[in-house]
């Protein structure tokens, strides 16, 4: 095991990882900008090294900053967490080329499956079924128009390098095509440095189903089962569970997945966690979306299920450890649900709301768990992706987990700012939910269902936002068929690293 690591990034996900090393006794080192001067990762690391100016671009995406500071303080790996540079292969190269490890893949598995495109024809070589679109990205109007006639409408203009709903726009009809790639393009090139976008065939009110991945360098390679990510605003996700409310009714699918998932992470030669994302019609059909070279921020879902430490195994992986985990010692226990805390209003276009935390109420009690960043004096930057806290909890059943979120979410506050918060205990509320008829358009329908202020509002403002918070960097249109009432819980403790409750 290392001796001292540096986590490259801020917020929860920085807390979360030297709360880790703190338990395998490794020594952390954080890194911060003008902006997180006080945050609570600064705090809580054995050491400190500021790295520039407030702006990403001059901090925490600085490639040389950040290995100038491993090298000042003696670290001998980088967990990069998720965001700024954690999928970045040019940033995994430069640590390999400096001799600091890097605790993800190696960069040439991050270059092979950055791209969308790619990633899709990896796929499809190992067999894995893939949403029907462009193996390439499209170079003119007049190439997208004819893949969209042949795929038929609607269709997705996606970037071929991005996530988030970054450089993606829905197309109905010929007469949006043009307006609409022009669009992608320009949007994908200002957010990912590359304007190329492909057309997808667009999959009604699919479900977004993952499955987590570890493997070693020696060849073992397993999965953690699923999450169920269906739950998403402006593409980006806010609910997860473990395990997925519909697969679990169909264990047979949960293998299939699973297997298809390893397929294609054994064609990349994948090393490290990893997740590899599906999309679910209304008959159940599963689709290859993309694979994510990180730890997801819902991670917490399936650790509270699985009982296995992710960031630890991540940071054992990255010291050469071999897995000794098989497949056969994996069991899923429960239920368990995440929320994604914001510093938002929910009801203005869920409008970044930086500022001073007055007063904070945290919810405690069996089976809960948070991830957060925050305390009370803190000042939330307007720099950054307003992402404060992960409220995760866990139930014997699904009905007993949402009872415990709604709990939860009625004993936490977060005073001085707006939150998700009072959002997140309406759709717990809501029968659809409750029921498990998820789909990635939920919220847009939630919002019309109960009235509330249009979740897409006017495009400008959502530029606005992005430009002036830095909003998310990481898909729509029959209800999904119910999934089956409460399957049985299957009890077993194999396996190590398990977390006590």
């Amino acid at each position: 095991m290392f001796r001292k690591v540096l986590v490259a990034n801020r917020g929860e996900i920085a807390v979360r990882v030297i709360r880790a090393l703190r338990e395998l006794n490794v020594a952390s080192v954080a890194v911060f900008s003008d902006a997180d001067r006080t945050a609570l990762h600064v705090r809580m690391a054995d050491e400190a090294v500021h790295i520039g100016p407030s702006p990403s671009r001059e901090s925490y995406l600085r490639i040389d900053r950040i290995l100038d500071a491993a090298r000042a303080t003696g670290a001998e790996a980088i967990h990069p967490g998720y965001g700024f540079l954690s999928e970045d292969a040019d940033f995994a190269e430069a640590c390999e080329q400096a001799g600091i490890v890097f605790v993800g893949p190696p960069s040439s598995v991050i270059r092979a499956v950055g791209s969308k495109t790619a990633a899709r024809r990896l796929a499809m070589s190992a067999g894995v079924p893939v949403v029907p679109g462009t193996e390439k990205a499209v170079g003119s109007v007049a190439e997208a128009r004819e893949a969209a006639a042949r795929f038929g409408y609607p269709v997705f203009l996606k970037a071929a390098l991005g996530g988030g709903g970054k450089g993606l726009r829905r197309v109905d009809s010929e007469a949006e095509l043009e307006s609409a790639f022009r669009d992608a393009a320009s949007e994908a090139g200002r957010a990912f440095r590359s304007d190329e976008v492909y057309v997808e065939k667009l999959i009604e009110q699919p479900r977004h189903v993952e499955i987590q991945i570890l493997a070693d360098r020696y060849g073992n390679m397993i999965h953690l089962g699923e999450r169920e990510c269906s739950i998403q605003r402006r593409h980006q996700k806010v609910i997860e569970e473990c395990p997925s409310p519909l697969v679990e009714c169909h264990p047979g699918l949960r293998e299939a997945m699973g297997e298809a998932a390893l397929r294609a992470a054994r064609a990349a030669g994948y090393v490290n966690a990893g997740t590899v994302e599906f999309l679910l019609d209304r008959d159940r059909n599963f689709y290859f979306l993309e694979m994510n070279t990180r730890l997801q921020v819902e991670h917490p879902v399936t650790e509270l299920v699985t009982g296995y430490d992710l960031v630890h195994l991540q940071l054992r992986l990255a010291a050469g450890e071999e897995l000794d985990i098989r497949q056969q010692d994996v069991a899923w226990r429960g239920h368990a649900i995440e929320c994604r805390i914001y510093a938002e209003d929910p009801y203005n276009n869920f409008f970044p709301s930086p500022g001073r935390v007055t007063a904070l109420r945290r919810p405690y009690g069996p089976g809960i768990r948070l991830d957060a960043g925050v305390y009370v004096g803190w000042t939330v930057p307007i720099d950054y992706d307003p992402l404060l806290a992960k409220l995760a909890v866990w139930g014997r059943t699904r009905e007993q987990a949402v009872q415990r979120m709604v709990r939860a979410l009625d004993e936490y506050s977060v005073d001085g700012i707006k939150t998700t918060l009072e959002f997140y205990r309406h759709v717990f509320a809501d029968e659809l939910y409750r029921q498990g008829l998820l789909h990635t358009g939920f919220i847009d329908d939630f919002m019309r269902r109960k009235a509330f202020p249009a979740e897409d509002g006017d495009p400008d403002i959502e530029h606005v936002a992005a430009m002036v918070a830095a909003i998310h960097t990481i898909t729509h249109g029959e209800v999904m068929p119910p999934p089956c009432t409460e399957a049985p819980s299957r009890w077993r403790t194999q396996g190590r690293e398990r977390l006590f409750r």
